[in-house]
């Protein structure tokens, strides 16, 4: 059993009443409605989010009614923000399934996406606090920012690291710091209380988008995107990054003009991938993300020791060392 599995297997009856809460919410008495949300939630996700939601409010001692409603509302605008990136990137494959867009075409793949985020603020109200409902609205504003930011790097070329972690901090690890916070506050937790905590989320979410932008150079068929897919797209992740900034000057500026004319081919997107790799890019991103782990091991030890707290390391450590 991995670590994410023994995580899920502690958190079994929470998840399940969440997941419940979820096909609750979504129902309707369309029946295109029906079946395209029956067909979506058919595969779910690794549901780390709500976990972390859950996991937060374990640590404060109090999962109750509202942070199942909190998760619920978290995973379905999560949900909703990957119904629409599979639209703007024309994806026809998601978890090694079809995509909404890909059956239905994009018209109803938006629509349904809209219709998880109003049933994500509508979950998010049944906790009957405003810190939670405002938070799905910052957040709902920050995925957006981040996708815009993504997009404004790749046009500008910024090869900077400090832009590339501004962006996922934005895209990513906002989404993971909004987590512990909702489930705190539905916990009843204090900000004072809770504050670490989210130090710590957004060392994680960091580290998943980081370790997701990995597999942009991996030829692991599990992952579901294919190599180099995020090059084609003009972005630039921190493992290129770094290969830039430590490759002799020469071979550097033969990479950025490549990058900077795009529309790049398979073998221009190989040339890319084995320069990073050469220089160390890879190994640069693993180190980066077990300084990140570190730290967050040292912010958490101000909370006591606890199956909770142990399982908010299992996750950083998992996250790691996924392969999917």
């Amino acid at each position: 059993m991995d670590q994410l599995n023994l995580i899920q297997s502690r958190l079994e009856r929470p998840l399940s009443e969440m997941n419940a809460i979820i096909h609750q919410s979504l129902f309707t008495e369309n029946e295109l409605m029906n079946q395209v949300v029956t067909t979506y939630l058919r595969v779910k996700g690794k549901q780390i989010r709500p976990i972390m939601v859950i996991l937060s409010a374990a640590l404060f001692g109090n999962v109750n009614e509202h942070v199942l409603h909190a998760g619920a509302a978290l995973e379905m605008l999560h949900n909703a923000s990957l119904i629409h990136d599979d639209v703007v990137d024309e994806t026809s494959l998601r978890r090694g399934k079809a995509t909404i867009n890909a059956i239905w075409g994009n018209h109803i793949a938006v629509l349904v996406g809209d219709y998880f985020v109003s049933n994500a603020l509508s979950a998010g109200i049944q906790t009957n606090n405003i810190e939670i409902i405002s938070a799905l609205s910052e957040l709902g504003k920050e995925l957006s920012l981040g996708e815009i930011h993504q997009i404004c790097n790749a046009r500008d070329h910024h090869f900077d690291e400090e832009s590339y972690l501004t962006m996922i901090r934005k895209k990513t690890a906002s989404l993971f710091m909004n987590c512990v916070k909702m489930g705190a506050e539905a916990a009843g937790a204090t900000h004072a209380q809770y504050a670490p905590l989210i130090a710590f989320a957004e060392l994680l979410g960091l580290c998943f988008q980081i370790k997701d932008d990995i597999f942009d150079y991996s030829e692991n068929t599990e992952i579901g995107k294919p190599t180099g897919n995020d090059l084609r797209e003009g972005k630039v992740t921190l493992p290129l990054l770094y290969a830039l900034s430590s490759a002799p000057e020469e071979e550097a500026l033969k990479m950025k003009d490549l990058l900077r004319r795009g529309n790049l081919d398979n073998e221009e997107i190989n040339i890319l991938i084995d320069f990073a790799k050469r220089n160390g890019g890879i190994e640069y991103a693993y180190s980066r993300m077990r300084e990140m782990e570190r730290e967050g091991a040292e912010i958490l030890s101000v909370y006591p020791d606890s199956e909770w707290k142990q399982s908010f390391l299992d996750l950083f450590s998992y996250i790691i060392s996924r392969h999917k």
